[in-house]
């Protein structure tokens, strides 16, 4: 079957079996920060963008994705620079795998939400496994980016 999709911004028209998993299907249009990890639908490490909601791709066939628009992580690293750093500053970025799902909440969080308070920043969260170092680092890094931005006046 064939299916049309806006990928990190660029039409991609493609033939694929009818069922196909999202997940697989980006990684092979080499969007490799797309990660599977409990193929459960519990980790969040495949979590990607799909029409403005963050999605886990290993529980949507790629057939239903048809006509959306999809963002992963390459196609958000500028808006994901932001606050990647305010993250690893706070020491959750241990082993870095779970980090793409991380980001993806974090940036359909505050475009959602300019100016989360610590509980809606752990809801968005609450899907994504860290085996290293848990949320904390997490919403402190989140935290003090919102602070940092706060004082800078943005």
């Amino acid at each position: 079957m064939k299916i049309k999709l806006t990928i990190n911004g660029k039409e991609k028209t493609s033939e694929i079996a009818p069922d196909l998993l999202l997940i697989d299907y980006l990684r092979s249009e080499g969007c490799l920060s797309v990660k599977r990890g409990c193929e459960t639908s519990n980790c969040g490490l495949c979590t990607v963008i799909m029409n403005d909601k963050p999605v886990l791709s290993c529980s949507i066939l790629a057939a239903r994705a048809d006509g959306s628009k999809i963002y992963t992580l390459e196609g958000l690293q500028e808006e994901a620079e932001e606050f990647v750093t305010f993250i690893a500053d706070e020491g959750a970025e241990q082993c870095g795998f779970c980090n793409p799902g991380f980001v993806m909440c974090t940036i359909a969080l505050l475009r959602e939400n300019p100016n989360p308070d610590d509980e809606e920043i752990k809801g968005y969260l609450a899907g994504n496994l860290c085996r290293c170092s848990g949320y904390e680092g997490q919403l402190r890094g989140i935290r003090k980016f919102l602070d940092n931005r706060e004082k800078a006046g943005r």
